[in-house]
């Protein structure tokens, strides 16, 4: 055998090296990765190298019940951290969070008796599982479904899984709480066993809260009788430490200002871009398209170019707000904190799952400027837990009766539309609440979301920028001393006045930190990502369309007109493109009205727009009336199978269109009313009809 001589030994070494390397994938090297790397809220969710098995994550943390939601704005997964916080309080139970997407379902056959599961899981678009949620969704309903002992659902799998169940929902829309109800459902057919009553939540109705609050007491009652609980008088265990790094400047680098994750705070951002990791985007262009002084409506041009960021015509852009420097001050200086607001804090969870909303070390500022929803609704619950950290006992006692009665409650915060820091203020009468723990504060205040927007510009005709058209809101409370606005409309109003030449913009007296943490905005950016849709064109320009969207419901169908007319251009064949639209008057607030001519012009007599100016005539019209002024025209296309799309308000305009297509279709066709509602449903079952609606 011949001898191996030096250069044959280092290229043996090195592919020796290689072969470790690609089958232990950097285990002996590897450096572990700060948890906050690639998402904030890698802090609500399982890390690398932890388990996706839930009965082994509970036994290593020595739990007994876990609370999975399945949440696209936050809120679901707020109850579930209250449902948390309450059972363990009040009940004794071990409890635990998770996110559905964190964790695997095959094993749920093998749950023990002793343990329970709860779901609160949201309802999303047409009842829809929310983005977190759907593969837990697809497995459980799925025919197919196997779990790790073997056998199908006919063997009952899960009967030895006991589980409680929350939905939230919207009853403005077709699939009220589908979610919670298919589940709850499939649940039950595999043989696991309910406790109580599978709760439901309206939003469309406003009594999401008081649904939720009215459930979970009989709920409780019923889960003690099974489980043997015993109540107890609940005091207050925080969830977080919160201590302050007296000793660190908040302009250390590794201190979060307000970025997202480690990326940005290195000032390495990279995507995927996504509901965890914002993409900085520069605005290219801004502009209203309102003419009038008294209202806003913005026409922003997001510029995408270089992030890998993708849409496709009809989808939603996120923007991530950053709270009114007037509601931090607010916030801050009625619970005491003004004064250290640059103190850095370092936030962990007393408990192995207890998930930090935001990366830290941070500074009360910035945690509250970025991470927290300090101008939202409050909820009753959370006021009665602030009882206790009353400044004084007439404080107290007024937060008690809040907190325990709803009819006040609402008389005197809901229907008033205050914040916590306005409700604290008025009933200290301003003096100060120095006895709250920041921990209680990060525990009941949701973490601010990103707000959803539907894209106006088609991504065949401008790939790389995003179109946005928002109406700045603002809500004036009847007989109140106040008004609520927008967060994130007067945000992107203050980012336009900054782009057009205003060294200090101030929307109706509103501050924001619009070049971000460590200025990493300047220049004009805003942080977003992309959320893909359902609500799509058909995939045969051919194909006719129908579409009603007033106000800036109006903002996807431009989307899909700017599309088609290009698609016209480039020489395709497409089918009647009609649309109805409304405003208040065509001299004020008719969105892109210099354009539709110039959409007219590329399509022809295939471009249709019927417009309802409701106040330009003592009768108010609306496009609800303009469909049955066009009902035989509209029959006709419907009868070539043509697509009907629905934008904007949820709760009046969009049933009523569909309560309209059903009269339509019934006197077009000489139906009964009955028959004619069937097949709408039907055309909604085959996306024929589809909705982009909010309320």
């Amino acid at each position: 055998m011949a001898q191996l001589d030096t250069l044959d030994l280092v290229v043996l070494a090195v592919l020796l090296a290689g072969t470790i390397a690609y089958f232990t994938k950097g285990t002996y090297w590897g450096i572990p990765k700060d948890p906050y790397a690639s998402s904030y809220s890698g802090a609500n969710g399982v890390k690398a190298g932890r388990t996706r098995n839930i009965l082994e994550k509970m036994d290593e943390s020595g739990k007994n019940c876990v609370i999975y939601y399945g949440s696209q704005t936050g809120t679901a997964e707020d109850y579930a951290s209250r449902l948390a916080k309450e059972g363990s309080s009040r009940f004794g139970l071990k409890t635990m969070v998770a996110d559905l997407e964190d964790y695997d379902f095959e094993n749920l056959d093998t749950f023990p008796d002793d343990k329970v599961a709860m779901f609160v899981l949201a309802t999303y678009g047409e009842g829809e599982p929310t983005d977190n949620a759907v593969d837990f969704y697809e497995f459980v309903i799925g025919e197919d479904v196997s779990f790790s002992g073997g056998g199908g659902a006919d063997g009952k799998p899960l009967s030895s899984l006991k589980y409680v169940a929350f939905g939230l929902g919207n009853n403005t829309y077709e699939h009220y709480n589908s979610m919670v109800r298919r589940v709850d459902a499939a649940l039950e057919k595999l043989g696991a066993l309910r406790i109580g009553e599978a709760g439901e939540g309206d939003d469309g109705a406003g009594t999401m809260e008081e649904d939720f609050l009215a459930w979970k007491e009989p709920m409780w009652t019923a889960l003690s009788e099974k489980m043997g609980l015993e109540e107890r008088e609940a005091v207050y265990e925080p969830v977080f430490s919160v201590t302050e790094k007296e000793d660190m400047s908040a302009e250390a680098d590794e201190v979060y200002l307000g970025e997202p994750n480690k990326n940005h705070l290195e000032g390495t951002s990279k995507g995927p871009y996504n509901a965890h990791n914002p993409y900085i985007a520069p605005i290219a262009e801004s502009r209203e398209v309102f003419t009038v002084k008294d209202r806003n409506c913005l026409h922003m041009e997001i510029d995408v170019s270089g992030s890998n960021l993708s849409y496709q015509t009809g989808d939603h852009v996120a923007v991530w707000p950053t709270n009114a420097g007037k509601e931090v001050d607010r916030f801050l200086n009625i619970l005491g904190f003004s004064e250290k607001r640059h103190m850095v804090i370092s936030v962990k969870g007393l408990d192995p799952t207890a998930k930090v909303p935001f990366p830290t070390p941070t500074t009360y500022d910035a945690a509250v400027r970025y991470h927290m929803e300090v101008g939202g609704p409050v909820s009753r619950q959370f006021v009665s837990s602030l009882a206790a950290f009353a400044p004084d006992e007439a404080s107290k006692a007024e937060m008690t009766k809040l907190g325990s009665d709803k009819d006040y409650f609402h008389s005197k915060i809901s229907n008033q539309y205050l914040n916590i820091a306005q409700v604290l203020g008025r009933v200290s009468g301003f003096n100060k609440w120095t006895n709250v723990p920041f921990s209680i504060l990060i525990e009941g205040i949701p973490k601010i979301q990103p707000r959803y927007y539907s894209i106006s510009s088609s991504s065949l005709v401008q790939k790389d920028k995003i179109s946005i058209t928002a109406v700045v809101e603002e809500i004036t409370v009847p007989g109140g001393e106040h008004v609520v606005r927008g967060v994130t409309t007067n945000y992107l109003l203050a980012l336009k006045q900054k782009q057009h030449g205003d060294p200090h913009p101030d929307p109706h007296g509103l501050t924001y930190a619009i070049t971000g943490p460590r200025n990493k905005y300047d220049g004009i950016h805003v942080p977003v990502h992309v959320r893909h849709s359902n609500f799509k064109l058909p995939s045969d320009p051919s194909k006719p369309i129908i579409m009603v969207g007033p106000g800036s419901g109006v903002a996807p169908f431009r989307g899909f007109i700017q599309e088609r007319s290009a698609q016209a251009k480039a020489g395709e064949k497409v089918g009647k493109t009609v649309l109805f639209y409304g405003c208040r008057r065509s001299s004020e607030d008719f969105l892109y009205k210099e354009e539709w001519d110039m959409y007219k012009e590329a399509l022809g007599d295939n471009f249709e727009l019927i417009t309802a100016f409701s106040r330009e005539q003592l009768q108010k019209v609306y496009v609800q009336q303009r469909l049955k002024e066009h009902a035989k025209e509209v029959n006709e296309l419907l009868l070539q199978k043509a697509n009907f799309y629905v934008c904007g308000d949820a709760s009046n305009m969009a049933r009523e269109v569909n309560v309209m297509l059903g009269q339509i279709i019934a006197e077009q066709r000489g139906l009964p009313f009955a028959k004619a509602e069937e097949i709408v449903k039907a055309m909604r079952s085959s996306n024929q009809y589809q909705e982009d609606v909010w309320s």
